[in-house]
């Protein structure tokens, strides 16, 4: 029974409580109409049973029970339903005031974590990481490791989050980031998930990982050490303070005939004697560097060492070189140099040897006789180098421009491997040949050889030729003489550069066909190279010089010149003129896109004159009709709107007036409706239209006008304009209940204009750009302004012939001084 409704609640019951209740009244209901079925009356009377409607009625009170216990069932069963959805939506809101809470706390302590679930999900990234990190805010880049910490430490991070989520191995790491701060990544495991969490290093920490970074490289930079020193043939050891020994190297134990330097060290046996050490000692106390050389007994054998310890604060070091055999071939050395010396002696070259610390060592009688050298000045082992200061004097040697340059160049022959000659060309007429040959232990033998006459017309030759090819390869145009035959003769390193022909060899003399077929590839202008072509081998009766332009496929432009020479070769040259036809193209594309700019500039002026400037008129229009009390009463709502609608048209018309004037200044089309202007009348006018702005913020006027001032020759409407703009930009940066003053007075032949107020002023770093067009700032609670009005000052005072200057500290104001001739000058000589 849908229509049934609880009593006296005039509600719908439920769909089990209706059943309930249908059933309910049919077994009431039911005795009454089983005795009408079931029980009959026969014609005489007599009682009949029906079985059809005994079955029946079993089958019906069985439906009515079944749907009775299951309304009962259904009715047990939502109540449990709504009591479990009432426990879960309870634990589903605690759940979340803990996740919010978690989220929060893990958001306050600067660190930032990442999960991975065992799923094969994304990572799920939460909390933020200081901005002083530097360390990218978004998901994704702050999961893309490389892109902001340094190649080492992304690597370093990948393997232990690898092993971490393979392995579960926690790890604990400092990364560098590449803006050289710190973070410290910490990893472990926790149940199915893997957790690394990223935080800002402290001070402390940081400290900690400069100190550990310092440590680990101090450690590897003494690993070197000892391995460097352990590689030595030379025994080297260390001392603490005490004197004993710490740390030796193999050579130590091997000269010992200890089975390893821990033994050596653990021993304590010693390299040097007790009479050694105190030697050592004594000198200690004179300066800490210990440097002489002892006879050692070791293994049995007495040996000669060169010692040298040295003592630091932590104790001392000290290093042993054996030097007996070195003895031995010394002595050898000597016996062999003194042979050599009298053998040398009698040759007729000149010879001079001079030692690894370059003093003289020896010489011949040539030598003294070729450059008339004093014997006593020879015999006290002069410096190579005083030996050629020497040769100056007596101007023995080639005059040189640059004396220091070829003094060093001589004697970098101690450092060279291989015999070195030079050619000395002396002012006397003289020409030598000297050989540099240096020794293998160190020093430099000297040959001079007298080669004057074979060499007289070589070397007039040779310096015709140097000056030739000096000359050619500092060209910077690049050049190539063709001989008669039509092969290749010279080049200069421009040529080669110029064409990119280093495959090429030139050396082999390649004939000009070869040549071009190379220079082709980069510029293929079969025509001009079949000019050059036959300029160069080709057989016409006159031989005529040949101009013209290459343009190679990479846009580089070359200019090439062929010119006869008289021995029947050719000369040509190419100049890469690439830079100067770039530069003409790039004025003529930038006249172009003036043009185009200029042409774009006017079509905005007229667009905004026409389809902006109209609109704005009838909104304006209508607005003030609908203000008007006469076309119907406004609600206090509507008048407001309509009061916004002015006021934003308005300041919409104002900013399209300020760029229509920009635009026409800009574009020099602007003239000036030049007059008499009076200024305290002017400054009257101007102030007038902001005395409501004034009056609302509760700031002074105070205008001072000279009375000598005398004329001045502007337009009263732009000038009106300048002081409104600077009033309204002075009211918008005064704080309420400050004071503006306006100054008027005249300098010389010029009238100037000083507006101050003051309010926080302007800062420093601003100051710069407050004349460009669309800069502002913040005016505190007054609306920010579209950053035209100080921008159309300038423009309209330079335009007057005028001059601005702005003066601003922050916190006491800023002073606008605008200075007018008092006859204004051409625009084009007020620019100069």
């Amino acid at each position: 029974m849908p229509g049934l409704c609880r009593k006296g609640k005039g509600l719908p019951i439920s769909a089990s409580r209706q059943l309930i209740w249908t059933a309910t009244t049919a077994l009431c209901l039911l005795p009454a109409t089983a005795t009408a079925q079931i029980v009959r009356y026969g014609s005489d009377g007599a009682v009949q049973i029906d079985s059809f409607g005994v079955a029946w009625f079993a089958a019906f009170a069985g439906s009515i029970c079944f749907a009775v216990v299951s309304a009962a069932a259904l009715i047990r069963a939502k109540a449990r339903s709504e009591a479990e959805l009432a426990r879960l939506k309870t634990e589903n809101a605690e759940l979340k005031l803990v996740a919010d809470r978690a989220e929060a706390a893990l958001g306050a302590d600067d660190q930032r974590l990442v999960i991975w679930s065992a799923a094969n999900e994304g990572p799920v990234v939460m909390g933020t990481l200081p901005e002083s990190t530097r360390v990218p805010a978004g998901r994704a880049g702050f999961l893309a490791f490389g892109s902001w910490m340094t190649p080492a430490a992304s690597q370093e991070l990948e393997e232990r989050v690898s092993a971490l989520r393979g392995r579960g191995e926690g790890f604990t790491q400092a990364l560098e980031t590449l803006s050289g701060t710190h973070v410290e990544a910490t990893g472990w495991a926790s149940g199915s998930r893997t957790i690394v969490r990223f935080r800002n290093l402290s001070k402390e920490r940081l400290e900690y990982v400069a100190l550990k970074e310092q440590h680990a490289s101090q450690g590897r930079e003494l690993a070197a050490v000892h391995s460097l020193l352990d590689a030595l043939a030379m025994p080297a050891w260390l001392r603490d303070e005490a004197g004993r020994l710490t740390w030796v190297n193999a050579a130590y134990a091997r000269t010992l005939a200890l089975p390893s330097s821990a033994a050596a060290v653990e021993s304590g046996i010693e390299l040097l004697d007790s009479a050694a050490r105190q030697a050592v000692e004594r000198q200690r106390q004179t300066t800490p560097v210990f440097q002489q050389r002892l006879s050692v007994v070791a293994a049995g054998a007495r040996r000669v060492f060169d010692v040298v310890d040295a003592v630091c604060e932590h104790g001392s070091a000290g290093i042993a070189t054996d030097v007996g055999e070195l003895e031995k071939v010394q002595s050898e050395l000597r016996r062999t140099i003194e042979s050599h010396a009298r053998t040398l002696d009698q040759l007729a070259t000149a010879v001079a040897i001079f030692g690894p610390d370059k003093r003289l060592l020896f010489y011949n009688e040539a030598y003294r006789s070729l450059f008339g050298f004093n014997a006593a000045f020879l015999e006290s082992a002069p410096e190579d180098g005083a030996v050629l200061d020497q040769l100056r004097t007596l101007r023995k040697i080639p005059e040189q421009a640059d004396y220091r340059s070829w003094k060093r160049e001589v004697l970098s022959s101690y450092q060279s491997l291989e015999t070195r000659e030079f050619w000395w060309y002396l002012p006397g007429g003289q020409t030598l040949r000297m050989i540099a040959n240096p020794h293998p232990s160190g020093g430099v033998t000297y040959v001079y050889e007298n080669v004057t006459e074979r060499l007289e017309l070589e070397s007039r030759y040779n310096a015709l030729i140097r000056v030739q090819g000096e000359t050619l390869d500092h060209l910077a145009e690049g050049v190539a003489v063709f001989g008669s035959d039509g092969r290749l003769r010279l080049w200069n390193p421009a040529f080669v550069e110029m064409w990119r022909i280093e495959g090429l060899d030139l050396e082999a003399r390649p004939h000009v066909n070869e040549v071009i077929g190379r220079l082709a590839k980069i510029a293929r202008e079969v025509e001009v190279w079949t000019r050059i072509r036959t300029a160069v081998a080709g057989l016409a009766d006159s031989r005529e010089r040949e101009s013209g332009r290459l343009e190679c496929h990479d846009g580089s432009v070359v200019d090439f010149t062929t010119v006869p020479l008289p021995d029947g070769a050719t000369l040509v040259t190419f100049v890469n003129i690439t830079d100067s036809v770039n530069f003409e193209r790039a004025l003529v594309e930038k006249n172009e896109a003036l043009q185009a700019a200029d042409r774009l500039k006017n079509d905005f002026i007229q667009h905004v004159s026409y389809e902006l400037r109209s609109p704005l008129t009838n909104i304006i229009g209508f607005a003030q009709l609908l203000s008007d009390e006469k076309m119907g009463t406004l609600n206090p709502k509507q008048r407001e709107y309509t009061g916004y609608i002015m006021g934003s048209s308005g300041a919409l018309l104002t900013i399209v007036n300020d760029i229509l004037d920009l635009a026409t200044v800009d574009a020099g089309v602007m003239e000036l409706e030049l007059g008499e202007v009076d200024v305290s009348a002017t400054l009257e006018a101007a102030s007038g239209g902001l005395r409501d702005r004034l009056s609302d913020a509760h700031i002074s006027l105070e205008v001072t006008v000279d009375p000598d001032i005398g004329p001045l020759r502007a337009d009263e409407k732009r000038l009106r304009q300048i002081l409104f703009n600077l009033l309204s930009n002075a009211i918008s940066f005064s704080e309420d209940g400050g004071r503006i003053e306006v100054i008027c007075k005249r300098e010389g032949e010029e009238v100037v204009f000083i507006v101050r107020d003051e309010g926080r002023g302007i800062p420093q770093d601003f100051i710069d750009a407050v004349f460009a067009r669309f800069e502002s700032r913040s005016a505190g609670s007054r609306r920010r302004g579209a950053g035209l009005g100080l921008s159309i000052v300038k423009s309209f005072v330079e335009l007057h012939g005028g001059k601005v200057r702005i003066v601003s500290v922050e916190g006491r104001g800023t002073t606008v001084t605008c200075r007018f001739p008092a006859v204004p000058l051409p625009v084009a000589e007020a620019a100069e």
